[in-house]
């Protein structure tokens, strides 16, 4: 199992991960003792800073999703995930649950044959999670059990106090979803990661702007998946409806002359 992750992680990709890994527990062991600034200086450092290392590791991570262990470790970072949180370790159990979710979203991946295919759900799943938020599950949980939604979400410390930016688990799937979409149908991975990331920033600073208790991610995330491969992607979905009518030609019983 161990050898198979490593055959496909280089030493670079160890380097860089264990050069962020030091940055981010450096941050999230010491965020309290941060100068505390205004409310807008915190946006623009989880925005800029927190968010994109905290993603770091999804994008150096990715040779592993086709790992055929996927789903082994989606158990294991789950469970880890339930023991911090119950001990009290917020940092590891986010870190858990977005190794859970960034696995769980690359076997997912697995469903889809096609990048249009991703593309429709990149369609749909913004409505979806837009009435979650505002009218369904996830406006019951945030408003009436704030601590489930504590348990169901990555915390990002603010600097200078003990407050989090928190964010939920299907945000995090679905992030490692697109880029593993985008890396295996050839479409533009660093682009995609950055548009991606600063998608949640733009996402938390447009709850703070408007004074609300919190927003949707997922619109602005497929949008920004969209937007990075718009032009791949379009060309992916005409070369499917090309496959499609081609098919669907060739069923078609041929009629003799009369």
């Amino acid at each position: 199992m161990v050898g198979g992750a490593t055959s496909v992680l280089t030493r670079r990709r160890f380097a860089a991960l264990g050069v962020v890994a030091a940055v981010i527990a450096a941050y999230f062991a010491a965020h309290e003792s941060l100068p505390n600034f205004s409310l807008w200086w915190d946006v623009a450092f989880i925005a800029l800073l927190v968010i994109p290392a905290v993603f770091a590791p999804v994008w150096i991570l990715l040779p592993l999703r086709d790992w055929s262990w996927r789903w082994l470790a989606v158990l294991v970072c789950a469970a880890l995930a339930v023991v911090f949180s119950v001990v009290g370790w917020d940092g590891p159990s986010s870190f858990a649950k977005l190794g859970a979710a960034t696995f769980a979203g690359w076997l997912f991946l697995d469903f889809f044959e096609e990048a249009s295919w991703v593309v429709v759900v990149s369609l749909i799943i913004p409505w979806v999670d837009a009435y979650s938020v505002w009218r369904g599950p996830t406006h019951t949980i945030v408003h009436h059990h704030a601590g489930v939604f504590q348990h169901l979400s990555f915390a990002f410390p603010v600097p200078g106090e003990s407050g989090t930016a928190n964010l939920g688990i299907p945000d995090m799937l679905f992030f490692a979803l697109f880029l593993a979409t985008a890396a295996r149908f050839g479409l533009r991975v660093p682009l995609t990661w950055v548009l991606m990331a600063a998608s949640f920033g733009a996402t938390i600073a447009l709850a703070v702007w408007l004074d609300l208790g919190g927003l949707p991610a997922l619109p602005l995330l497929s949008l920004a998946f969209l937007v990075a491969n718009a032009d791949l992607l379009w060309r992916e979905v005409r070369r499917s409806l090309r496959r499609s009518d081609a098919q669907n030609a060739s069923r078609r019983p041929s009629r003799s002359p009369e």
